[in-house]
């Protein structure tokens, strides 16, 4: 895997019954830990300056597709820090060949961390936090994909 968090390799539209339905790309986990899949927060994506609200988006941990919904009540999924997530995007015909802005922010929760640094305002996965911990997840990644 490679250090930044949206991983360059899995960038591309998805085709389901010859139709582009979408796009997906991967993050990985910076965290040195696993997470459970309720103690994750997921944001918006935000493709060329459009943003996708997380009803729009998919995450596939081992092979499964969750919704946020889904996920705030699984305590038993486990995301290993070793396999990196899917993402996937609502966006009927996908994204146009060529370079793409993309920024996209996700958090979790930390038995050992301060309430203060739990509440909503600190973990919006949609803005940085007010302790920078990008290693727990709590950063607006972004990075410049292309599609060949």
């Amino acid at each position: 895997m490679e250090k930044q968090v949206i991983q360059s390799v899995g960038f591309r539209n998805i085709v389901e019954n010859g139709e582009v339905t979408g796009f997906q790309f991967k993050v990985r986990l910076p965290y040195y830990r696993g997470v459970f899949l309720s103690q994750l927060r997921t944001g918006t994506v935000t493709i060329d300056g459009e943003q996708i609200t997380k009803e729009h988006v998919i995450w596939n941990i081992n092979g499964q597709d969750f919704t946020a919904e889904e996920m705030k009540d699984d305590f038993k999924t486990h995301w290993s820090v070793l396999t990196p997530a899917v993402i996937k995007v609502k966006k009927p015909g996908g994204l146009a060949q060529g370079y793409h802005d993309l920024s996209y922010g996700f958090c979790f929760t930390s038995s050992y961390m301060p309430p203060i640094m739990q509440n909503e305002e600190a973990l919006n996965p949609d803005t940085e936090s007010m302790i920078f911990m990008p290693e727990f997840g709590h950063h607006v990644n972004s990075r410049r994909m292309i599609i060949v």
